[in-house]
């Protein structure tokens, strides 16, 4: 059997359990709040922000690294049986792309 308890005793549980009651309505009253919604709001866009940009930041690294690795030596001296192939593409490509805009300005 459970033992009886005294009205102290009740009363001191009731008090508690308004106490905790007390501070889990304060808490939701701060998690709530709207400066709380937009600041965390914001730390959350700031986050993906940031996460994007980190992985753009590899990408580009990673494409440059490639780039370099084919066109320049391990000694660092330029291949230029490689850049210039890819040189004369890329002025061939702005040439024709100028060619275009003329084109169609006139």
């Amino acid at each position: 059997m459970a033992e009886a308890r005294t009205p102290a005793q009740i009363e001191a549980e009731i008090a508690r359990r308004r106490q905790d009651l007390a501070e889990t309505l304060d808490e939701i009253g701060v998690r709530l709040h709207p400066q709380t919604i937009i600041g965390d709001a914001k730390a959350k866009a700031a986050d993906a922000v940031d996460r994007t940009a980190g992985r753009a930041y590899v990408a580009a690294n990673r494409a440059v690294s490639q780039v370099r690795g084919r066109l320049v030596s391990d000694d660092g001296t330029p291949r230029l049986e490689r850049i210039i192939p890819v040189a004369v593409v890329g002025v061939a490509v702005v040439g024709l792309l100028a060619l275009r805009a003329k084109r169609r300005r006139g």
